[in-house]
């Protein structure tokens, strides 16, 4: 069984954190999600004056510091709600270790607000668990997939999120499932 730890570094709404939660179970049946109590501050050295963003490496770097520390789960997912980004990307919706433990996603650009629509809880939410199920396939060693409806296919826009599924393709969850079986026999 996988276990998640979810860590949040701001507050979150507890629709979205449902949402993603439901998304996780769905996408990997054989898990489980834990929200983790104490909240990990965003590190200081984060943000970034010139471009008015969060570094996720860096973010990712303290989520993994935590996990490293917190045996309890195999997997540990945070959840911040500022704009990130990657040096050789103006922007990223996430960012994980590739396989690795951690996995971080943003909130920020996910709100239909962000690109002048109305606010729509449903669509943000949906949003929030492809990008949750997408960082944390990351972590099983899953690479971006090129099926468009894959939850593994690069997002470079919200349309592409919105497009795809929140669910893997035959090939991505054949891999996500021998990833998660050899939690069963490691040492």
């Amino acid at each position: 069984m996988l276990k998640i730890g979810i860590v949040l570094f701001n507050e979150v709404d507890f629709d979205v954190l449902s949402r993603v939660q439901e998304g996780l179970r769905s996408a990997f049946p054989e898990s489980s999600s834990t929200q983790v109590d104490e909240k990990i501050p965003i590190p200081e050295g984060a943000f970034n004056r010139e471009r008015r963003q969060h570094r996720s490496d860096i973010i990712l770097s303290a989520l993994k510091d935590y996990a490293e520390k917190d045996n309890r789960f195999d997997r540990v997912l945070g959840i911040v709600d500022v704009d990130i980004f990657v040096q050789s990307l103006s922007f990223v919706f996430g960012e994980a270790e590739c396989p690795g433990k951690g996995a971080l996603i943003s909130l920020w650009r996910l709100r239909p607000e962000f690109y002048g629509q109305r606010s729509n809880a449903a669509l943000f939410e949906e949003r929030g668990a492809k990008e949750a199920v997408h960082e944390l396939g990351h972590t099983l060693g899953l690479q971006h997939c090129s099926n468009p409806f894959c939850v593994m296919h690069f997002s470079n826009s919200i349309f592409e999120t919105d497009v795809k599924q929140g669910f893997f393709c035959e090939r991505c969850s054949a891999k996500a499932e021998a990833a998660i079986g050899e939690f069963g026999r490691e040492p």
